[in-house]
């Protein structure tokens, strides 16, 4: 489905303190009201609307004949156009709500017990408003396309089924662990282990070598989009502070999720994508974007678990380009050069118009203390910190051109001899 031509995508962009509380599952939907009628789409059961429920009970068709189950009291959505539901409600005759997993600028995350795969999942109920509806539609697309060309113990989240129902669509996803950001958040913001963060980091450029090999562009990579697959933890000592335990995933196993941003390589991408922290140079100076954007994000989430902090905290233009240049070294002046009228004021005489430029002096200082790379590194990162280092520096060459592709940085020695998945 084509996507309207917007300067912005609904959620991707949003800027929010780094240190608040995010959630792992974010997209965008809408709406229709109807009975549901079960039918398989690309190998993948949806239940498409086929009109309005005349009374409070709904049907759904069943290869015996039809089961009659009494659904919940007809409400009105709340002022944002969310879901209104209640605990131990039924959600169409299938799904029986258990509890609330998060709420997001999409809609909520329920956990779901699925009387007929007999499993627990997680169902996303997107927001009855126009807007979210098309990125919804989006979404399934892609997910379709994932899940018709992965196998089921893939690196991206898997879609059950879909169906609309008063006036949301809802997704079917497998239920997973918590995400990435949750473990970093309870742990205090330490890091974690530099073997877990390899073997999450190779998975990580797999599943995005798997999109772009579809041709597929995720746009929003962030550690509140990849979630563990195992429910479980265990606690360990923090090598630099042995008093203090940390929370880590029993097993290093992770899927990316969110699709709602994703878009095919053949579409126009003049528009603003990626949450803040992990946005690419290239999307902030105008220049259009592609497979590129999706590597750089790669290295900001690497950086990130290996030093415990988001590496680019910030929330205005000028200052994240500042940051880019303490951390990697001056902007190319070729792509100042061919900066769109939005960023061309971001520089003077062929140079970043940073510190004159500068919002505050704590702009300024915030800035300063920054590290260079291989400086941030190896005060974190006691061993691989040389490969690492040369690898995080593949990914984060300005010109996208010369960056590493996902398969270019599978390949790299960081990830040599550590092909078994932790367990």
């Amino acid at each position: 489905m084509e996507l309207e031509c917007l300067t912005e995508l609904p959620h991707a962009h949003v800027d929010r303190p780094r240190k608040r509380a995010r959630l792992g599952w974010d997209v965008s939907i809408a709406p229709t009201i109807g009975v549901l009628c079960g039918q398989e789409v690309g190998g993948v059961t949806s239940l498409a609307s086929v009109g309005a429920p005349s009374d409070h009970t709904y049907y759904t068709m069943h290869a015996k004949g039809v089961a009659r189950i009494a659904s919940p009291p007809w409400r009105e959505d709340d002022k944002d156009g969310h879901y209104m539901f209640g605990l131990g409600e039924n959600l169409t005759s299938r799904y029986k709500i258990y509890s609330k997993m998060g709420e997001g600028t999409f809609g909520q995350v329920l956990e779901c017990w699925d009387r007929e795969s007999k499993e627990m999942v997680a169902i996303k109920i997107v927001r009855g408003i126009k807007k979210y509806w098309d990125a919804a539609l989006i979404e399934i697309d892609v997910l379709q396309q994932l899940a018709k060309h992965q196998a089921s113990s893939g690196l991206c989240v898997q879609i059950r089924n879909w169906f609309d129902y008063r006036n949301h669509i809802c997704i079917v996803f497998e239920k997973l662990g918590p995400s990435l950001y949750d473990f970093l958040r309870k742990n205090g913001y330490r890091p974690f282990p530099i073997d877990l963060v390899r073997e999450i980091g190779r998975q990580l450029l797999e599943s995005v070598a798997f999109m772009h090999d579809l041709r597929l562009i995720h746009t929003d990579l962030k550690p509140e989009n990849i979630l563990v697959v195992s429910q479980e933890h265990v606690n360990v000592s923090d090598h630099k502070f042995p008093s203090h335990n940390m929370r880590l995933p029993k097993s290093s196993a992770v899927k990316v999720i969110d699709f709602g941003s994703t878009t095919y390589d053949s579409r126009d991408h003049n528009y603003i994508v990626s949450t803040r922290h992990y946005r690419a140079p290239e999307v902030i100076l105008g220049l259009g974007w592609s497979y590129p954007c999706d590597v750089w994000s790669l290295g900001c989430i690497l950086v990130e678990l290996c030093s415990g902090e988001a590496l680019f905290q910030t929330h205005e233009n000028l200052e994240h380009l500042a940051m880019m240049e303490r951390v990697l070294g001056p902007i190319p002046r070729h792509m100042m050069k061919r900066a769109d009228r939005h960023a061309e004021k971001y520089f003077r005489r062929t140079r970043l118009n940073w510190p004159e430029g500068a919002s505050s002096r704590e702009s300024i200082n915030a800035v300063h203390k920054m590290l260079r790379l291989q400086n941030l590194v190896m005060k974190h990162v006691d061993r691989s910190a040389g490969d690492l280092i040369d690898l995080l520096q593949g990914m984060f060459k300005y010109e996208p051109a010369e960056r590493l592709t996902a398969h270019e940085a599978l390949r790299h020695p960081f990830f040599r001899n550590n092909n078994r998945r932790m367990e």
